[in-house]
């Protein structure tokens, strides 16, 4: 496969977060304030589910020209906002999105399982490093109706 035709696909599979808003936690003089950030993410294969998360932001001046580095704590919350229908069939563990959250060795990462006994589709959210990742995680789950069957990848 070409690289452009690769950078195409990867582009096509992957979700945009659309910031909702923030709150202040901490008071920052100089540089924007500490914060929590609360975006959406519609899933790319699965028309109907959006996934919210919300992620602490680091301020201050390192965070205003991008050398801080968040924490890596974040919580999900996916719901079904309109009429489920999935494009094309689903492998049972993908990546649906990530992030950076440091300048170069963290990312928050948004996984999609599926659980065909219960025909539900399973968020997690988590951040990982190059050499030493963060155990915290937020799950969510989004049934699907018995007669939308959730088609598997091979």
């Amino acid at each position: 496969m070409k690289p452009t035709a690769l950078l195409l696909l990867l582009l096509a599979t992957t979700a945009q977060a659309e910031p909702l808003g923030s709150v202040d936690t901490a008071f920052k003089l100089i540089g924007p304030d500490h914060k929590i950030v609360v975006d959406a993410y519609d899933d790319p294969k699965v028309q109907g589910v959006t996934c919210y998360v919300s992620r602490a932001k680091t301020g201050g001046i390192s965070g205003a020209i991008g050398l801080a580095e968040d924490k890596a704590e974040a919580s999900i919350a996916c719901r079904q906002v309109g009429p489920i229908a999935i494009k094309q069939p689903l492998p049972r563990q993908e990546e649906v999105f990530n992030e950076r959250i440091s300048l170069v060795f963290k990312k928050l990462r948004i996984v999609r399982m599926v659980d065909a006994q219960r025909n539900t589709l399973v968020y997690l959210t988590y951040s990982d490093r190059l050499i030493d990742g963060s155990p915290k995680n937020s799950v969510t789950a989004v049934p699907v109706a018995r007669e939308t069957a959730i088609p598997l990848r091979p």
